[in-house]
C-alpha cells in the first residue's frame, strides 16, 4: 500500500511540476510547436494506413490537436473523439464529421462531441490509430495521464491492438516514470524535435 501511495504521490508532483512548466511556454511557441508535431503525426505509415482514427480535442497548454483533426478528416478518414460518461466513469467514443458544429464544450471546459449530432461508436473493432492526451513521457513509452485512467481503461476494452501514439512538447518528456500495473504504454512519441519508437509494439 505504501508504494501504491508512493507511486501516485510521485506522478502527482511531476503532474503539477509538468502542467506549470508547459503554460510557461508562450503561446506562439506552442502553435509552432503544434504544427511541428502535426507534420510528424502525417507522416507515420501507421497513420497513413489507418481508416479509422481516434484523437482528442486540446484544451489548456496542450499540443494544439485542431489541425490535426481537421487534416484527418480531409483525409477521408474516420474521426472519433471521446465524451466522458460520467455514470460509467469511462470514455464514450463518436464519430465526428464537423469540428465547427458536432463539438460543445463538456468535462473540464474540453470540447466533447454533441451526442444529438454525432453517432456513437457501438463497435471498436476497425480502430487503427488512436493519438492519446497525457502531461509526461519517458522515452521508453511510460505516460502519465491527467488521473482520471480514462484511457488505462479504454484500452483494454478494444478488441485488438491499434497503434497508440502520443504528442508532446520535448520538455514533457522525463527520465523516468513511475509505473503502476494498470498504466499504458505508448508505441510512439511524437515532439516538435522528433517522433521517438517506444519499442512496444503488440505488448
Amino acid at each position: 500500500m505504501t508504494k501504491q501511495i508512493s507511486a501516485q504521490a510521485m506522478k502527482q508532483a511531476i503532474r503539477q511540476r509538468i502542467i506549470a512548466d508547459r503554460e510557461q511556454l508562450p503561446a506562439k511557441l506552442r502553435t509552432q510547436f503544434s504544427r511541428e508535431i502535426t507534420a510528424r503525426i502525417l507522416l507515420m505509415p501507421e497513420y497513413r494506413v489507418a481508416r479509422k482514427v481516434l484523437g482528442y480535442m486540446s484544451f489548456g497548454a496542450e499540443f494544439i490537436s485542431d489541425d490535426w483533426a481537421q487534416q484527418v478528416l480531409a483525409d477521408g478518414k474516420q474521426l472519433l473523439l471521446p465524451k466522458v460518461n460520467l455514470d460509467t466513469k469511462e470514455l464514450d467514443l463518436y464519430c465526428v464529421t464537423d469540428l465547427q458544429h458536432d463539438l460543445m464544450p463538456g468535462l473540464w471546459d474540453i470540447r466533447e462531441p454533441l451526442v444529438e449530432r454525432c453517432a456513437k461508436a457501438d463497435t471498436l473493432e476497425e480502430l487503427d490509430f488512436i493519438l492519446m492526451p497525457g502531461v509526461a513521457f519517458s522515452r521508453d513509452g511510460a505516460r502519465l495521464g491527467y488521473g482520471g485512467g480514462f484511457y488505462d481503461k479504454l484500452i483494454p476494452r478494444l478488441p485488438h491492438r491499434p497503434t497508440l501514439a502520443a504528442a508532446a512538447y520535448s520538455m514533457q518528456i522525463i527520465a523516468h516514470l513511475p509505473q503502476e500495473a494498470t498504466d499504458r504504454k505508448v508505441e510512439w512519441l511524437l515532439t516538435e524535435n522528433e517522433t521517438i519508437n517506444c519499442g512496444h509494439h503488440g505488448k
